[in-house]
């Protein structure tokens, strides 16, 4: 998976505006290219969408389906239709590709407004991932970090030995 040399860190507290566009922070851009640069957004859970360059979402998704898809191939799912028809299904309404207007503006497609739980003129917390961006319902994301944030130390120090 390509990712930004630097990391994606921020949070932002945004409105959505009553046709379901929010301005995506400057600071968190440097990882879209273009002026009006094409990105995907993507379902990650209840309450969360999160937003990926476009090539490194592409290269990120297509490493996992040319493995399924080459043990399909050979045989290796056999039994498993079900869970191949579960992955079929995420696939068709998990993502959708979306381009920043000017000055970052994101429109939050129809299939995923119920998804992110936030009506026209609610806050939207936006959040540096990292590798990607994300949209949060203020609620959802204050559960997820009450959760994770007494486990930052441990995670830092796995991750950078």
């Amino acid at each position: 998976m390509s990712v930004p040399n630097d990391f994606i860190l921020g949070e932002f507290p945004r409105k959505l505006d009553d046709r379901f566009r929010l301005v995506v922070p400057g600071e968190l851009l440097a990882a879209f290219p273009g002026d009006e640069p094409h990105a995907v957004l993507a379902k990650e859970r209840p309450g969360c969408l999160s937003l990926w360059p476009e090539d490194a979402w592409q290269t990120r998704l297509q490493a996992g389906l040319d493995v399924v898809q080459a043990k399909m191939r050979a045989g290796k799912l056999q039994g498993r239709l079900g869970e191949v028809q579960l992955l079929g299904r995420l696939l068709s309404t998990r993502h959708a590709r979306v381009q920043l207007a000017a000055r970052g503006r994101l429109l939050v497609p129809e299939s995923f407004r119920p998804f992110l739980r936030v009506e026209p003129g609610g806050e939207v917390m936006v959040v540096g991932a990292a590798v990607c961006i994300e949209l949060w319902h203020p609620a959802s994301w204050l559960q997820y970090l009450e959760k994770r944030v007494a486990r930052f130390g441990k995670l830092l120090e796995k991750l950078s030995q």
